[in-house]
């Protein structure tokens, strides 16, 4: 019976992590902040477009159906506006905390 967890012995060792630095950290923040804003021009343009365009129907059925679809497709594209602005906001958040601590290591060296 075979161990899945030991590696055999042509396996490449295991990757370690690699330090989080802040070049990586800003980067990736600036990339979330562009999907971010991406993400709210499309989503002001959805709801424009909705807001522009009324559903014409006398059925009650069809008015709600169409109102929960709008209100799924506004809020879904919402969401990931907050999602990439909060990861955006995180990030810069963790760069500065890196920042502070490798000041803080400098001045307790000197």
């Amino acid at each position: 019976m075979t161990n899945l967890t030991n590696s055999t012995p042509n396996s490449p060792p295991p990757k370690s992590e690699e330090e989080t630095s802040i070049l990586r950290c800003i980067t990736g923040s600036l990339i979330a902040s562009a999907f971010a804003s991406g993400l709210y021009l499309l989503t002001a343009s959805i709801a424009q477009t909705f807001a522009s365009k009324p559903t014409h129907s006398d059925n009650i059925t069809v008015i709600k159906i169409a109102s929960a679809v709008r209100t799924l497709v506004v809020g879904m594209a919402a969401l990931g506006t907050g999602i990439f602005t909060l990861a955006a906001i995180g990030l810069m958040g963790l760069a500065i905390q890196l920042l502070i601590q490798r000041l803080m290591k400098r001045l307790k060296k000197d």
